[in-house]
C-alpha cells in the first residue's frame, strides 16, 4: 500500500512546466492535458491581481501560472505528509484527485480579482465544482486516475454526497493557514509586484508539517515564527498591494458598473460566469455602455475623497447595496458632483486554526506572539471605508476640508 502511495506521488511525473517562481514543475502527461483544455486556458487571460498592475506594473501574472504553482506545492506538501504517516489513510485515487483539485481550484474564478465577490452570484468554488463535473474536464480528470466527483468536492464544500475522511483531510490541506494556495500567491504576488513582504521559506515550512487525519497538517513550535511571518506578510500585502487605494478604486468602479447593469436589467447574473478579463469588459461595454468601464480600461481611476475607519461610520447601512447607492446619491447632491462610489472592503480572514503538537495546544494559545487580539487588530486596521469621486471634480473637492465629517453625517442619518 505504501509503495502504491509513493508511486502515485513520484512515478510518471515527467512532463516539465517551467515556472518563473518554482522552476521546473513536473506533471504526468495526463495532468498536463488539463492545462490544455479551454477552461484552464481561460485562466491565462485573467490577471491574478486584477487592476494591481496600474499601481505595480509587473503584476501581470495570471491565474493559470498561480494554479500551476498551487499544484506544485500541493504535490510537495502531500509527499512530505505521506512520508510522515499520512500514507496510512491515503489512496492512489485520492492523491490524484487532490493534485487535480490543486491544479483546477480556480477554473471557476471570476475575472478582475474580487470585483464580483459582493454580488448575489454563485461562488467561484461552486462554479469550479460544476466545471470539473462537465466535459471536457470530467473525462480528462478521470484519465489522470482521479475521481472527478472527489476532485470537485475537495474544492466545493457544498458537495456533500461524498462522505470520507480522506475528502475532509484534503479540504483541510487545500484551504487552511498553511495551504499551497496561500504559499504560492504570497510569494508570487510579491515577486511580480516587486515588494519584499510576501516571501516565505517554503522549504522549511513543508519540512516541519505533520499529518493529522482530522485537522490536516499540524506544526511544532519551531514553525511558529514562519506562521507569524505568513500572517504578517498577508497583512502587509493587503495593506500595500491588494487593498491599495487605487486598486480599491478601480475595483469599486467595475463593481458599480456591474451593479448598475444588473439593476437596469441590461445584464443578467449568469452572463458574468466563465468570463476572462477582456470578456467582462466587452460584456459591460456592449450591454451597458457605462463609461466607468471605459475609464477603468483606459486608466482614469477615480480619486479618493474620504477614508474612514469602519468603526467610525454606520457600516450596517453601507453593507446593503441598495442603501449604499442611495447614500452615494445624497453625497453627490451635497457636494454638487456626479460619480460618487463608496467602497466597503470584503471580509478577509487570517487563519490561525493550527495545532502545535509539542505544546499540545492551538496556535492562538501557543507561545506565539500572535494572539487573537493581534489578528483582530490587523483586520481592524485594514477595514477602511473609502469614498471615490471622478477626478474631474478634484479641484472642486479641495473646498471641502471636512470630507470625512460630511460622509459620516450623511451615513449616520440612514
Amino acid at each position: 500500500m505504501i509503495k502504491t502511495i509513493e508511486a502515485s506521488l513520484n512515478e510518471d511525473f515527467t512532463h516539465p512546466v517551467r515556472d518563473v517562481l518554482w522552476g521546473h514543475v513536473y506533471m504526468t502527461e495526463k495532468l498536463a492535458l488539463l492545462t490544455e483544455a479551454l477552461p484552464f486556458i481561460k485562466l491565462s487571460r485573467i490577471f491574478q491581481l486584477g487592476p494591481v498592475y496600474q499601481v505595480y506594473p509587473g503584476a501581470t501574472h495570471t491565474r493559470a501560472s498561480h494554479s500551476i504553482g498551487v499544484y506544485h506545492l500541493g504535490r510537495r506538501l502531500l509527499q512530505n505528509l505521506a512520508e510522515r504517516g499520512a500514507s496510512e489513510w491515503l489512496t492512489a485515487e485520492g492523491i490524484k484527485s487532490f493534485l487535480a483539485a490543486c491544479l483546477l481550484h480556480d477554473t471557476g474564478h471570476f475575472p478582475y480579482t474580487h470585483s464580483l465577490k459582493e454580488l448575489p452570484l454563485i461562488s467561484h468554488e461552486e462554479l469550479t465544482g460544476s466545471i470539473i463535473l462537465k466535459e471536457p474536464f470530467k473525462t480528462l480528470v478521470a484519465e489522470t486516475g482521479a475521481d472527478p466527483y472527489l476532485t470537485a468536492a475537495i474544492i466545493d464544500k457544498g458537495i456533500n454526497s461524498i462522505k470520507s475522511d480522506e475528502l475532509y483531510f484534503y479540504r483541510k490541506l487545500l484551504s487552511g493557514a498553511l495551504d499551497p494556495d496561500k504559499l504560492d500567491y504570497l510569494n508570487r504576488d510579491a515577486r511580480f509586484c516587486g515588494v519584499p513582504y510576501g516571501a516565505q521559506d517554503v522549504d522549511f515550512i513543508l519540512s516541519r508539517l505533520f499529518p493529522n487525519k482530522e485537522r490536516g497538517a499540524d506544526i511544532d513550535s519551531r514553525l511558529i515564527p514562519n506562521v507569524e511571518a505568513i500572517l504578517f506578510s498577508k497583512y502587509l500585502m493587503y495593506r500595500t498591494v491588494y487593498w491599495h487605494r487605487q486598486v480599491r478604486s478601480a475595483t469599486a468602479m467595475v463593481k458599480k458598473a456591474i451593479i448598475k447593469g444588473l439593476d437596469a436589467k441590461k445584464i443578467k447574473g449568469e452572463q458574468l460566469y466563465n468570463l476572462d478579463d477582456t470578456g467582462l469588459f466587452r460584456l459591460l461595454e456592449e450591454k451597458t455602455g457605462d463609461l466607468l468601464i471605459k475609464d477603468v480600461y483606459e486608466g482614469r481611476i477615480y480619486t479618493t475623497f474620504a477614508e474612514i475607519p469602519h468603526n467610525q461610520i454606520n457600516i450596517a447601512a453601507l453593507q446593503d447595496i441598495e442603501r449604499r447607492s442611495q447614500i452615494e446619491e445624497k453625497i453627490e447632491e451635497r457636494l454638487g458632483v456626479k460619480g460618487v462610489i463608496i467602497d466597503i472592503p470584503e471580509h478577509v480572514s487570517f487563519e490561525t486554526g493550527l495545532y502545535v503538537v509539542d505544546e499540545n495546544r492551538s496556535f492562538s494559545e501557543s507561545s506565539s506572539a500572535f494572539k487573537n487580539e493581534t489578528v483582530n487588530a490587523f483586520i481592524s486596521t485594514l477595514y477602511i471605508v473609502r469614498v471615490f469621486i471622478d477626478q474631474k471634480y478634484k479641484n472642486t473637492l479641495k473646498t471641502f476640508s471636512n470630507s470625512c465629517d460630511i460622509i459620516k453625517e450623511i451615513t449616520q442619518g440612514e
